[in-house]
């Protein structure tokens, strides 16, 4: 019952829920393979577009918890379609920049209109998923990341091409084109999501049982010590997590918004970007889901952090020293983004594992919007650093000391993360 339930919820909602983030990272990002022709025609420094990719995350922190309680109240069906279509109309209004500051405004109103989606998801998959198999699940949602990365590259260098045409930009059609699947996926949620397993037609009366069963005795031997929102958003585990997140994603969103110009800089022609930046993505993906699977079957989750973490670090620190060598650059990239984007599915079993219902929202949301705040540092960080010194050696260098740091935390305070006696003690051996 077990197997056929969970096989049922992986194939029905994870390859949809996969799509979504595919569409929402695509919107989120694309202006790292727009950067070098919008830099050019809009005279933006690397200050300028680091600060204005950041940005988005300033928008997104702010508005991340009151964002996922409307979800827990009103249901993700509804919420999420509403934020689909909501990013689409703002990331589509990008080809209206003329300057720094309307690029600012676009991107802080793109962020208010994507918060609440990642959280979102994660808490949704908390009501059809045992946190023993959650990771593995988890995995393969995010690995969208790593895949709009790799698809999104080769797609946005065609469309990169369409320069002229009807006398809108290349950069202006990326970001008119690249929007309409969130519109369309915004209204499909609508009807297809539905917001519990009560509500799944295609799971048996025996198998919704099954699940309701297995969440409640989960809930039981796993008890959450948080009783209202207000304690978990003030619960030093919550604190100490957002901590986490916030060096992993400095790492994550530091290297995606300017691999492109990196590796430009390694001396690659700029028409094969898109191609060369499918392949550490690519490798990525393949990574994140092999150590996702390793993790549920050991049933450990501190110790992977950890591990992927330190992966990270040398990836991320020899391409600091390495990004002016075309394939080493390469590999050193690949090793980075597999460590670190290995982090994120396990890592947000830690949460999910100690609180329920409300307060696990709202502490979700508040562990994704204070760690996000990593997104606007990572890519603001790298962009003056290298206005500053024309090198990105020490950029890079401080984005892979985040990452490490990252790991080493999530040790510290793995003792305190763990939902029970066992767990505690397997992680004082890790």
């Amino acid at each position: 019952m077990e197997a056929a339930t969970l096989r049922k919820i992986g194939w029905r909602l994870i390859p949809f829920l996969c799509l979504l983030y595919f569409a929402a990272f695509i919107d989120r990002v694309n202006v790292g393979f727009a950067a070098l022709q919008m830099n050019r025609d809009l005279g933006f420094s690397p200050y300028v577009y680091g600060l204005g990719s950041g940005i988005f995350f300033a928008g997104y922190c702010l508005f991340e918890v009151p964002s996922n309680l409307i979800l827990h109240s009103i249901g993700a069906r509804r919420w999420i379609a509403r934020i689909m279509v909501t990013w689409a109309i703002v990331a589509a209004a990008t080809v209206f920049v003329k300057g720094a500051a309307s690029f600012y405004v676009i991107r802080f109103l793109l962020g208010v209109a994507e918060a609440g989606f990642f959280p979102g998801v994660v808490y949704y998959l908390t009501y059809w998923v045992p946190a023993s198999r959650r990771a593995a699940l988890v995995g393969m949602f995010m690995t969208a990341i790593p895949i709009s990365t790799a698809i999104g590259g080769p797609l946005s260098s065609a469309i990169m091409r369409l320069d002229g045409r009807l006398g809108i930009a290349g950069w202006q059609w990326l970001f008119l084109l690249e929007t309409i699947p969130s519109a369309v996926l915004g209204l499909m949620t609508w009807r297809y999501l539905p917001d519990k397993p009560a509500d799944a037609k295609w799971l048996g009366d025996d198998e919704k049982r099954w699940l309701v069963q297995a969440l409640a005795e989960e809930s039981r031997r796993q008890p959450a010590h948080t009783r209202t929102v207000a304690d978990a958003l003030t619960d030093p585990r919550v604190l100490a997590l957002s901590l986490c997140y916030f060096g992993v994603e400095i790492g994550v969103y530091g290297v995606i918004f300017w691999v492109p110009q990196i590796f430009n800089e390694a001396g690659f022609a700029a028409g094969s970007l898109g191609i060369l930046v499918a392949i550490p993505y690519a490798l990525a993906a393949v990574a994140m889901v092999w150590w996702c699977r390793r993790s549920d079957r050991l049933n450990e989750r501190v110790g992977h952090v950890a591990a992927a973490s330190a992966v990270a670090f040398l990836g991320l620190a020899s391409s600091a020293y390495l990004y002016r060598s075309p394939a080493l650059s390469i590999i050193a990239i690949t090793a980075g983004a597999a460590g670190t984007l290995s982090i994120l599915p396990i890592f947000w079993t830690l949460p999910a594992g100690v609180l329920r219902g409300a307060p696990a929202a709202g502490a979700i949301a508040l562990i994704n919007a204070l760690g996000n705040l990593g997104g606007f540092v990572g890519p603001y960080v790298i962009g003056w650093i290298r206005n500053a010194t024309g090198k990105f050696t020490l950029g890079l260098l401080t984005v892979a000391c985040c990452v490490l740091l990252a790991g080493f935390l999530v040790l510290l305070v793995g003792r305190r993360l763990a939902p029970d006696p066992r767990m505690a003690e397997r992680i004082g051996a890790v």
